[in-house]
């Protein structure tokens, strides 16, 4: 996509996005055959909720529909919102992922490496990490800046293990629901 198609799909379509209060991560035009796919996605601090991305898709629909920035060719337009293995590039990106797993790339600066953890803090200098403990050691805390980190992204974690204040819930909620089923 030339910087100029960039630039006025941006100036078309950000200010429908800030409406909703949802920030305009990328916009990307790939060829498909004899068409093009049109891709917007969004995001915001709450996430996005598929009914946005509906609504937003027929008011971008409208304003593209309206002006030539898409030129003549048909394409295909497509609204979404990040995906859960996208790099983490933003001061908002690791806002969002305060209490997440992270795998991080360090800098030949910093050591280069691996590191995964948790982020328990997020300042506009750094992130305040939780590194997990091996063979049954306890977890340390670690402080990253910004300027330490290559590239990032959040880790899936698909059977995370309670903390404390989880199982201490968790109990609870069984004590409400037996004293509801005494009651």
């Amino acid at each position: 996509m030339s910087t100029t198609q960039s630039e006025r799909l941006r100036g078309l379509l950000e200010p429908l996005v800030a409406a909703r209060d949802l920030d305009l991560e990328e916009i990307e035009v790939t060829p498909a055959g004899k068409r093009r796919v049109l891709r917007i996605v969004v995001d915001s601090d709450e996430g996005v909720q598929l009914d946005e991305c509906a609504e937003l898709s027929r008011e971008a629909s409208q304003v593209l529909d309206d002006s030539d920035a898409m030129g003549g060719a048909p394409y295909t337009l497509e609204v979404t919102s990040p995906g859960a293995d996208r790099p983490l590039t933003e001061l908002r990106h690791y806002r969002r992922a305060t209490g997440r797993l992270i795998k991080a790339q360090l800098t030949a600066e910093a050591g280069g490496g691996e590191l995964v953890a948790r982020i328990t803090a997020v300042d506009e200098d750094g992130l305040d990490l939780e590194v997990p403990g091996v063979k049954g050691r306890k977890p340390t805390a670690r402080r990253v800046s910004f300027d330490e980190i290559a590239k990032a992204r959040v880790e899936l974690e698909f059977s995370r293990k309670s903390d404390k204040r989880d199982a201490q819930h968790d109990e609870k909620i069984d004590e409400n629901d037996e004293n509801k089923e005494e009651a």
